[in-house]
């Protein structure tokens, strides 16, 4: 399990730096918009990074550096070739980070200073190199938000060049630690933009991220007793972050291939950039584009391990073409057009591999409760297919933008000698309070998930609930109809404190007549 202050000593020191690296462009453009900037900046700095390291490993033995075989006719072809099979693209050396950073900051004569069409053409030349390879479907558009010629940088080339310019400048004074598997650059710092403008950005721009807390509990619990994966899937994955937070918890960290699906085109654009920056290699994942619930990308495709946030209680088409969908016809009604949240459910359900297939999904209370077609699908979900193993209730205000209350769903293919109960954890109050947010600490963590792998009683905490009471119960799952949390409090003996309150009644009245006493010796 990550070490929580390392992780917050890091979070804080780049928060200070983006924040600098802001202001540069306060008052040009929403934080919506600029942040687009800053992480683009970052990631074209990381994928020059890696190019050089990857050319100081392979060129080591034969005496050369990368720039040196890259002038010459023969290795030139040699090198872009292994490039583009190891690491999908090239950036040729003029194009390096570090030498548009020597343009910008110690440039010798004019001919060699930095334009922002310099960055431009660096751009356009590495996605360029792509074209025509499968690397492409990796690299095709990851820039596309990122727009140097957009006026508000500037209205002229100089004016833009100085912006982007100091922008690159601070983004390269950065330490990142970029090989740090346990810290989520983009994804972080994503949210310490949305954060540090939430006023720009609105409510909304947390739904792209889940905290990194409640995304290592779904990761946990999903992964449970697993060495490895071979497939690991997240139906909405914005910026990527409960993907890559399964691989931390396999025991052997293997992962044959992840799959992701998202709507928004800037944080797909996101996603794929914060698997290649945790060294994924493009081969291994499929991120796609598009409205998972309407369109679904994967196919037939049947996975190991699905985690999901997906946007609670959104509206969807519930169009009755969908009761023909194999992933919603089999409860017999569709989820209701003001809340998709079960749709999402059902998606996932139908995808599990079915030896091994496990989901852990984060979800608004309402999922357990509501009645009408949810209640039809909780039922087809834990009742006719079995898949329900644990219901996990969490505290309030863990989500940026979000205060309700959340809870997680559970479910496996095989319920491993459960298949006659479900395990109910309420949660609700492990959580220390936070500034703006509460936190889940690894306590917390360790707590919830210990107590689901005993899978035992614990009084006003845990329930191991038998079927037949949640049948009795026409499958309303509510948390407090099998946990009771009361506490009661200690009976007062009334004639007691009645005593009590004379005797205080009378011990004022001494003090009062004392007090009286000595202002009249003093003649006031």
């Amino acid at each position: 399990m990550a070490d929580t202050n390392l992780y917050q000593a890091q979070a804080n020191e780049l928060s200070q730096k983006l924040w600098a690296i802001a202001n540069e462009l306060r008052g040009q453009m929403d934080s919506s918009e600029f942040k687009n900037y800053i992480l683009g900046v970052i990631f074209y700095r990381y994928l020059s990074e890696r190019t050089e390291q990857y050319m100081q490993e392979i060129l080591e033995n034969d005496g050369v550096t990368y720039e040196e075989a890259f002038a010459d006719d023969d290795y030139r072809p040699v090198v872009e070739e292994w490039s583009l099979q190891h690491l999908g693209y090239v950036i040729k050396p003029q194009y390096l980070f570090r030498e548009l950073i020597r343009k910008i900051t110690r440039f010798e004569n004019d001919e060699d200073k930095f334009s922002v069409e310099d960055f431009e053409r660096a751009i356009n030349e590495l996605t360029g190199s792509t074209m025509g390879h499968e690397s492409n479907k990796a690299f095709d558009g990851l820039f596309n938000d990122m727009r140097l010629q957009d006026a508000r940088l500037g209205e002229t080339v100089a004016d833009r060049t100085d912006m982007i310019g100091r922008v690159m400048v601070r983004v390269f004074d950065i330490d990142f630690n970029l090989e740090d598997s346990e810290f989520d650059v983009l994804g972080t710092a994503y949210m310490i933009l949305i954060g540090l403008f939430a006023s720009d950005a609105g409510k909304k721009g947390g739904e792209f991220y889940t905290p990194a807390a409640p995304a290592r509990l779904c990761a946990t619990l999903a992964t449970l007793g697993l060495e490895e994966a071979k497939t690991v899937g997240d139906c909405t994955c914005g910026s990527a972050s409960m993907l890559l937070e399964v691989q931390k918890h396999l025991s052997s960290h293997r992962v044959g291939h992840f799959y992701g699906q998202e709507l928004n085109a800037s944080t797909y654009n996101m996603a794929r950039m914060n698997m290649i920056m945790h060294g994924v290699d493009w081969q291994k994942f499929d991120i796609y584009k598009g409205d998972t619930l309407k369109d679904d990308k994967y196919g037939d495709l049947k996975m190991t391990v699905q985690v999901c946030n997906p946007p609670y209680s959104l509206k969807w088409s519930a169009d009755k073409k969908f009761e023909d969908d194999p992933r919603y016809s089999g409860a017999g009604k569709l989820a209701p057009k003001g809340q998709a949240d079960l749709a999402f459910v059902e998606h996932m359900v139908y995808h599990m591999d079915e030896e091994d297939g496990r989901v852990a999904v984060l979800l608004p209370h309402g999922v357990l409760f509501r009645g009408g077609a949810e209640e039809a699908i909780r039922k087809y979900l834990g009742k006719e297919l079995n898949k329900i193993d644990a219901i996990i209730g969490l505290p309030a205000n863990l989500f940026h933008g979000a205060s309700i209350p959340v809870c997680v769903l559970v479910l496996k293919s095989k319920r491993n000698g459960n298949s006659n109960n479900i395990l109910f954890i309420d949660a609700s109050k492990e959580f220390t309070s936070g500034k703006n947010q509460n936190l889940l600490e690894d306590s917390h963590i360790r707590k919830i998930v210990d107590a689901y792998s005993e899978r035992k009683d614990i009084d006003k905490y845990a329930r191991v609930v038998s079927m037949d009471e949640i049948e009795e119960n026409e499958w309303n799952l509510n948390i407090p109809r099998y946990i009771d949390t009361t506490e009661f409090e200690e009976e007062i003996d009334i004639i007691l404190v009645q005593k009590e309150i004379d005797s205080i009644r009378d011990r004022k009245q001494i003090a009062i007549q004392k007090v009286s006493d000595l202002m009249m010796q003093l003649g006031l």
